[in-house]
């Protein structure tokens, strides 16, 4: 049996990579065409989609620093494609998500078909947030390559190749040291697909080992990566002035500092007065009293001993408010887009590769300031009811006959949505892009279980 096994792998591997010339050449049209639809705001931009941070991630390894919530690693993914305006690592973010789509497809039956593959990524194109995020310069994106990649590890292992797995491993490393919230969702999908094994719910057995394997080199690459190109064995940095961000617009900051203050040993309470309980101004306005304090390195001594006294003063209100974050962010997924903050990226562009800086300031994002706004009014019901849908078929999976591999899909999905939102929600506060980031593979899922339930139909003879 084990020899009759090896030849069937060999042989239904040996057929995926060879065939007839036209199915070759429709995988090469449909694979073009996936790619050029998830491109489409970026070329109609007329230049990759930018975010306020992706100054500080292409300049990181640049200067040879550590920066706040910016990963050294994307950094220099980003700095490979300034010869080429950054198109190319676009190009390679959009082809990464038509081949974890394609793969996907496959392990759930529905291989070898490149047109609807190509007809599932045109409908996501225009249903969700996939095309902003795989055209925009950011590690946003791998969340969602994160994710798919981790399933078909765990749950498709069988039917892929030895070169898959070890491509699939390296995305997993490479999302996760690109950044930290990534890392934290792949360890609690890892910790939670280990729970299922002790479990009796119905579903394949997961094969943890290369894909735990995968996330043990993600954690240890992020302080190396580091470590080669900023000369700091850290991980990246920022997390708890983050944080401290979300405790201000809680409330709890306030609270502390009203019952603490003064205090000559708070060099916080000389500014109560200034603090506007809202993370992103506490972060990112340069009159914040954390700017006055020294910023985010100089003052993360006093935001964590701050942090430490509200845990002891008021458990109840971190955990509530932690809870109600959490929730928050999980509904929370509109499309958006940098407009309005994007500041630190002009600088970036214009010190550190001017030559593009002509072509930045006459893409449409910085010249016409565009809203993407309406685009919410298709997304946000898709989002929604893709989530509900795949919430019930997951529930009623034996009245639909769902196979294993599509309810395993739903699973690591749900637990990636929750981690997520666990983690961006109660460690740094409810956005509505680092939901909207990930919720994208909630229609795609939902597309692939109809499209296995109507390809399982006998067919009338």
């Amino acid at each position: 049996m084990t020899n009759i096994q090896v030849v069937d792998r060999q042989a239904f591997a040996g057929r995926r990579l060879s065939g007839p010339s036209g199915a070759v050449i429709a995988w090469i049209a449909a694979g073009a065409a996936m790619i050029g639809l998830m491109l489409i705001p970026a070329l109609w931009n007329g230049f990759p989609l930018i975010f306020p941070d992706t100054g500080g991630y292409f300049t990181a390894p640049m200067m040879r620093e550590l920066a706040n919530g910016r990963s050294a690693l994307y950094g220099l993914f980003l700095d490979t494609g300034i010869p080429f305006a950054f198109w190319t690592c676009v190009i390679a973010q959009a082809a990464l998500m038509a081949w974890l789509f394609t793969l996907t497809l496959r392990v759930n039956g529905l291989g070898g078909r490149p047109w609807l593959a190509l007809g599932i990524v045109a409908l996501l194109c225009v249903a969700t947030s996939l095309p902003w995020f795989a055209g925009q310069l950011m590690p946003d994106i791998l969340f969602a390559a994160l994710a798919l990649s981790l399933y078909l590890l765990a749950y498709g292992n069988e039917q892929l190749v030895r070169w898959e797995r070890w491509t699939l491993g390296a995305v997993i490393v490479f999302a996760m040291a690109s950044h930290m919230a990534a890392l934290g969702m792949a360890v609690a999908v890892i910790a939670a697909l280990a729970l299922t094994q002790a479990t009796r719910l119905a579903l394949p057995r997961a094969r943890m080992t290369f894909a735990a394997g995968a996330v043990a080199a993600g954690i240890a690459l992020c302080p190396v990566s580091n470590l080669m190109l900023t000369g700091q064995f850290a991980f990246t940095p920022g997390g708890a002035n983050f944080l401290f961000g979300r405790l201000i617009e809680d409330g709890i900051v306030s609270r502390y500092l009203r019952d603490h203050c003064p205090d000559e040993t708070l060099q916080l309470c000389q500014y109560r007065g200034e603090i506007q309980e809202d993370a992103d101004s506490w972060l990112w306005w340069s009159g914040s009293p954390l700017y006055k304090l020294g910023g985010w390195e100089a003052y993360e001594p006093e935001a964590k001993r701050i942090i430490a006294g509200t845990l002891a003063d008021y458990p109840v209100s971190h955990a509530i408010t932690a809870v109600n974050a959490a929730i928050a962010q999980f509904m929370s997924f509109e499309t958006e887009i940098g407009i309005d903050d994007n500041q630190p990226t002009y600088a970036a562009i214009e010190q550190f590769v001017p030559r593009l800086y002509p072509a930045f300031l006459a893409a449409r994002q910085q010249a016409d300031r565009f809203d993407v706004s309406p685009i919410n009014e298709l997304h946000l019901p898709v989002a929604y009811l893709a989530l509900a849908l795949l919430a019930l078929a997951m529930l009623f999976h034996r009245r639909l006959g769902l196979s294993p591999e599509a309810r395993a899909l739903g699973l690591i999905l749900f637990v990636a949505l929750a981690a997520n939102a666990i983690i961006c929600g109660v460690f740094s506060h409810p956005v509505d892009r680092y939901q909207s980031r990930l919720v994208m593979l909630a229609p795609f899922a939902v597309v692939v279980i109809a499209a296995r339930l109507i390809a399982a139909r006998p067919r009338a003879s």
